[in-house]
């Protein structure tokens, strides 16, 4: 095998410095396809194209970002799944495999909203895929709701590389696609799953033991907020309190009205 010439040796050790320097660029260590990084570097100044050679997509205009008024506009669940589809928002769309928009009925009196994808749902563009997705129907049928009765989607479209958290700005890009598909399946209530969908939904940085057992609100609709099913699978004495919250849920579907006491 030949050694790696100069001019590759550059490119890597560019690509390298300009990946580890920033947790937002990690993404290009796990997917990244040479053109990938040829366009990222090139786009910072940090390689010039080769003498003579024809930069990775020369001639062709980037593909425009959607902006939050067509999110806004969209009329559908369908016209907005089709917007995440093209999304390019933020940059997890080049690592994706597939956009996990959501699955459900399209007017759930129930949404369950989580984190962000995982590799599962990567690999399939289906939200709470695996284990952890067979545990939440479990939760749900334990109050009475079939999987296909709610509506099951992520505060992120698109799965962070190696399950990092999402940043700021990943959340910002995609929580206008969260506020569109609320406003068209109209809920009676949200579960959020896991701290930081509580978090994210609420804007707090509470521990979830602080956010359990009361009703909030997100953009008008309440929100019941407990444990992700992957965190009761490392810690089954979390599954009763986890049943606990969701018997405000049933509760609130059953006309008992927000309960504002903590439980348990």
């Amino acid at each position: 095998m030949n050694p790696p010439d100069a001019g590759a040796r550059t490119l890597a050790r560019a690509f390298l410095e300009q990946t580890l320097s920033s947790e937002g660029n990690a993404l290009l260590l796990e997917h990244a396809t040479r053109e990938q990084v040829l366009r990222r570097l090139a786009s910072t100044g940090r390689v010039a194209p080769a003498r003579g050679a024809t930069p990775p997509d020369a001639g062709a205009s980037p593909a425009p970002a959607v902006t939050a008024s067509e999110i806004a506009s969209a009329r559908d669940l369908e016209s907005l799944a089709a917007l995440v589809a093209s999304c390019t928002r933020c940059t997890l769309h080049e690592s994706r495999k597939n956009p996990v928009f959501g699955e459900g009925a399209a007017h759930a009196r129930v949404v369950c909203v989580g984190e962000a994808p995982g590799k599962h749902e990567d690999d399939t563009g289906r939200p709470f895929v695996g284990r952890a997705g067979q545990l939440l129907d479990r939760l749900l049928m334990s109050i009475g709701l079939p999987r296909t009765s709610v509506y099951i989607c992520n505060v992120l479209k698109s799965r962070p590389p190696r399950n990092r958290d999402p940043l700021p700005e990943e959340v910002a890009a995609c929580a206008p696609y969260l506020l569109r598909q609320l406003a068209l399946i109209e809920p009676e209530v949200i579960i959020a799953f896991g701290a930081f969908a509580a978090r994210t939904l609420l804007e707090t940085k509470s521990a979830l033991g602080r956010l359990r057992g009361t009703v909030h609100r997100y953009s008008g609709y309440p929100v019941v907020a407990t444990y992700h099913p992957a965190a009761l699978l490392r810690n089954p004495g979390w599954i009763r309190p986890t049943w606990e919250d969701l018997q405000i849920v049933r509760g609130m579907l059953d006309g008992a009205g927000d309960r504002e006491a903590r439980i348990g």
